[in-house]
């Protein structure tokens, strides 16, 4: 397959909301993401954010009362997805924090993922989860990669995965982090 369009990584996703205020204060709170500079030629109110290694763009609608109602919580929906170093801490916290949530549990050959699941203000959905402990598998050879939050190591399938030690966020040089 290849990488055709020569892609390097995800960048940011822009999400509509009500209140830009509200939903900065939920994604430097609840997520922590921070702000960042973006361009003084917009000429709409929205917001930058960035960490985790990718940005999201809030963009305040025009129509509030246009913007879909906050549903039940469906793991089924489209979402954000963040891993975790410990989903009981998570867990906790959203506790703590009054935030509702749904928890689910996903089986593949005894490796086992847990997810929480809960909406930003607007309603987008935000998944936490453990998700790098199952191997990602391409269906097109045999090749399987083990991702953590910082890399993919390829591995050939026929050797048992090991575990990757993770890399932690302050041996980074913060100029990795700005192209």
């Amino acid at each position: 397959m290849g990488n055709p369009l020569q892609l390097k990584s995800l960048n940011h996703i822009s999400l509509m909301c009500r209140s830009v205020e509200k939903s900065i204060d939920f994604y430097q709170n609840v997520l922590g993401f921070f702000p960042i500079r973006r361009p003084s030629s917009f000429d709409f109110n929205g917001a930058w954010l960035f960490n985790h290694g990718i940005g999201i763009h809030l963009l305040q609608t025009e129509d509030p009362e246009g913007m879909p109602k906050i549903g039940h919580i469906n793991p089924k929906d489209n979402h954000i997805s963040f891993q975790c170093e410990s989903i009981g801490a998570v867990e906790n916290k959203l506790k703590e924090m009054k935030i509702e949530y749904v928890k689910s549990r996903v089986e593949e050959g005894g490796i086992y993922v847990d997810q929480l699941f809960f909406h930003d203000p607007d309603g987008s959905m935000i998944e936490i989860c453990n998700c790098d402990n199952i191997p990602v598998v391409p269906l097109s050879n045999d090749t399987v990669w083990s991702c953590s939050r910082f890399n993919c190591n390829i591995q050939n399938s026929q050797h048992q995965i090991q575990h990757i030690t993770p890399i932690k966020q302050q041996d980074i040089p913060m100029n990795s982090y700005v192209q």
